[in-house]
């Protein structure tokens, strides 16, 4: 079985070849010939996966699945949420967005959050969605080299370390991509 999978985050292409069935090939946008950015124009994370997906399929006509991850802290009414890329501005900056994080959370007791992905399939003419999250919370500082995005504030329940402190094969057992990518193959695996 072939799938596109929606992204240029070279990061999530890594971490997800390491969780599908090697009977499953995955192609890149790049290897579809697909070089525009896809519109990620909705209000909710599940509205932008299947945005992304429902985009490569019309456009280019593969089965394909898209995902989209945010990022819910629990003091702030769940921001950064659907805008967790550019919580700082579109430059996208991991770094800018976890000091803007911090920076808002500084007096705040509350650093509870969770992280939330929506894979979105494209499959033989319908749409399914698939939900990963992981409960946890925003550390105080920095802490790892590790992962991207969020990862280095962001330590799950029950663990002492963030996910940048992680190895990749922890984070990817407990961690909301993880969970969602295993809903989608145990999908896959059943069809």
């Amino acid at each position: 079985m072939k799938l596109v999978f929606a992204t240029n985050n070279l990061n999530k292409v890594k971490e997800l070849q390491s969780l599908i069935p090697s009977h499953i090939t995955i192609l890149s946008l790049e290897d579809i010939g697909c070089k525009e950015n896809i519109p990620e124009t909705q209000d909710t994370i599940e509205g932008n996966a299947m945005q992304k997906s429902a985009y490569v399929k019309r456009n280019y006509g593969y089965d394909c699945f898209a995902d989209d991850t945010g990022l819910e802290v629990e003091s702030l009414n769940n921001e950064p949420g659907v805008y967790s890329a550019r919580y700082a501005g579109e430059q996208r900056s991991a770094k800018d967005n976890m000091d803007l994080l911090l920076k808002k959370l500084k007096d705040k007791p509350n650093r509870n959050a969770r992280f939330k992905t929506v894979i979105s399939l494209e499959l033989n003419g319908a749409t399914r969605t698939f939900t990963g999250l992981c409960e946890g919370e925003i550390t105080t500082e920095k802490k790892g080299t590790d992962g991207f995005g969020y990862d280095p504030i962001f330590k799950p329940h029950n663990y002492n370390e963030t996910f940048a402190e992680m190895d990749l094969s922890l984070k990817n057992n407990i961690g909301h991509r993880g969970k969602a990518v295993r809903a989608l193959v145990e999908y896959l695996n059943n069809i």
